[in-house]
């Protein structure tokens, strides 16, 4: 067996126990109504598009830019750069299918194209003819195929730390987690504190920002009814090709990245800018796979100064 090929067997090891431990602390979903109460505040609405009722926030008045966070994330990831962007843009951000408040989707498709397709679906609905979009993560890959599909409707694109490029690096442990058989079963009923704790810990690159109001407000999210198996669904259908059409991107491009991003290498950033074409590059020290979150005042300057460089766009505040 490989070097590589033991670890992943002892991290797989390694998660059982960690499960194994966390049925003791058996964790049911939490009540939908109660989690609304507590993670929606006086800017949320829910928007139905199509058939799935949406969290959403739509502040600010101005050009507008769409938000759109990571696997098992939600809107909240973005509220720093909302406060900042508000008072001069028209800030858009949702919960997409399967996290944060939505709720899982009605179909279960958790497929790069079916979410591409739920963003332009939501726009519609939002009324928001084009867009600054910035995408996180797996954002950030349903950011740049968005913009391949409908380059009209995007006037600058911002990926930070975008997933779609495949990865030299064993992926971390809750998705392979996610992806062992029988171990993923239990996914469902048992989520540790600690487990979710520790994937803070593996996207932050400064451990102290990791709080304990940090920790709780993904652990309750990662509970609303559905979210979990959402979350298995996602990262099972997870696929990436290496010859991802990125050549074919036809919109300004800022490319933003966590320099001790653990989850998706921080060389991965040259391979984006290499093949996008006309993008540049903003690497932010000190920061992981969530810099918009762990330092959203040096991740949002260089975004700022992209999007001052942009077209004058039309203001579609509602």
């Amino acid at each position: 067996m490989t070097v590589r090929g033991r670890t992943r067997r002892l991290g797989v090891v390694a998660a059982v126990v960690v499960l194994a431990l966390g049925w003791l602390a058996y964790t049911p979903d939490l009540p939908t109504a109660a989690l609304e109460r507590r993670y929606a505040d006086g800017a949320s609405r829910f928007v139905q598009v199509g058939t799935q009722r949406v969290h959403v926030r739509d502040e600010g008045a101005g050009p507008a830019i769409v938000l759109i966070h990571g696997t098992g994330a939600s809107l909240h990831t973005w509220d720093a750069w909302a406060v900042a962007l508000r008072d001069s843009f028209r800030v858009v951000r949702f919960d997409l299918p399967g996290f944060g408040l939505t709720g899982p989707s009605a179909t279960g498709d958790y497929s790069i194209e079916a979410l591409t397709a739920f963003v332009g679906a939501a726009l519609d609905a939002l009324q928001v003819p084009s867009a600054i979009l910035v995408g996180n993560s797996l954002g950030g890959e349903v950011a740049w195929q968005f913009a391949l599909r409908a380059p009209a409707r995007v006037r600058g694109l911002v990926l930070v730390d975008p997933a779609g490029l495949p990865i030299d690096a064993p992926p971390p442990m809750a998705m392979r987690i996610a992806r062992t058989p029988v171990v993923n079963a239990l996914v469902r009923v048992v989520s540790p504190r600690a487990l979710v704790r520790k994937s803070l810990l593996d996207v932050y690159a400064n451990d102290a920002l990791v709080s304990d109001t940090l920790v709780d407000r993904y652990w309750a999210l990662l509970r609303r009814p559905g979210a979990r198996d959402a979350f298995v669904r996602r990262v099972q259908g997870q696929r990436y090709a290496a010859d991802a059409p990125l050549e074919r991107l036809a919109v300004p491009t800022l490319v933003v990245w966590g320099a001790a991003d653990t989850w998706i290498p921080a060389a991965l950033a040259t391979e984006f800018v290499r093949r996008i074409p006309g993008a540049s590059l903003a690497m932010i020290p000190d920061a992981g796979h969530v810099p918009h979150e762990e330092a959203p005042a040096a991740t949002l300057a260089p975004v700022l100064r992209f999007i001052s460089m942009l077209p004058r766009a039309v203001d579609v505040s509602p």
